[in-house]
């Protein structure tokens, strides 16, 4: 289901004259980037580039250099990290795998806060009950492993709730929000990329896209973001099966 809503979305940002698309969210780019890029775009749009959030998250977490892409092992690297995600991220195990992969001396502890992202789409990022779910996860996760070097908020909804989570947390802990560190990555990429990054506009144009209420998803920005936004609806067809079947018969066509 996440592949096929993750390829819904994908294609129709394809559709809309986007030359990259990036995953920003950690379960799509958990359990549907690779068979994507492996297995859609090559028959249905080679010429574009889709890009995820878990690789670049992995190497700011283990403190490796923007621009160090030298893909080999690092066991210089120590520490104990946590991860914090949805239960789909978490349970895929995307980020153990990058990780024994960059820095396999890192210790790498996991934690699943799946109430957290629909706390944050439902605007409920400073209530009393926002403030008791994100207690009860940091408490699970110190009580498993105790001392921590660094928190990685993987999930970007994760962010809006950042201000409750610093309250939990112990002085001098750092923790890594998305946002500014794949920015500064993709910026990096693009640098290695002209080829691509000479094919994106700089009009600096933004148009914001849900599958779901769009009045309320504007209503939530509004609150989180302090901005005021215009929100298109994006049709997705929530029958599965049917997507699949439409898939197999173009690429059958191919």
């Amino acid at each position: 289901m996440i592949y096929q809503f993750t390829l819904q979305g994908v294609k129709q940002l394809f559709d809309c004259g986007c030359p990259l698309v990036l995953l920003a969210c950690n379960t799509a780019s958990a359990r549907a980037l690779r068979t994507l890029q492996q297995q859609f775009l090559p028959s249905h749009f080679p010429d574009r580039r889709l890009l995820g959030v878990v690789r670049p998250s992995a190497e700011a977490l283990a403190r490796i250099p923007v621009g160090d892409v030298s893909n080999r092992q690092r066991p210089e690297l120590t520490g104990r990290v946590a991860i914090l995600g949805t239960r789909e991220t978490i349970r895929s195990q995307s980020y153990v795998f990058e990780l024994q992969k960059l820095a396999p001396n890192l210790e790498v502890w996991q934690h699943e806060c799946p109430i957290w992202a629909a706390l944050v789409e439902a605007g409920e990022v400073a209530s009393a009950g926002a403030e008791w779910f994100v207690q009860q996860y940091l408490h699970q996760l110190f009580n498993r492993c105790g001392k921590i070097d660094r928190i990685l908020l993987a999930c970007t909804h994760y962010a809006a709730l950042l201000p409750l989570i610093q309250k939990c947390l112990p002085e001098g802990l750092d923790v890594l929000t998305q946002a500014e560190l794949v920015e500064e990555r993709l910026v990096d990429w693009l640098e290695r990329h002209p080829e691509l990054e000479t094919r994106l506009l700089k009009t600096g144009t933004r148009r914001f896209f849900t599958t779901d209420d769009h009045l309320h998803f504007c209503q939530v920005a509004h609150d989180i973001l302090g901005v005021e936004i215009e929100c298109e609806t994006m049709e997705i067809d929530r029958d599965v099966r049917a997507v699949s079947a439409n898939y197999l018969q173009c690429a059958s066509r191919k």
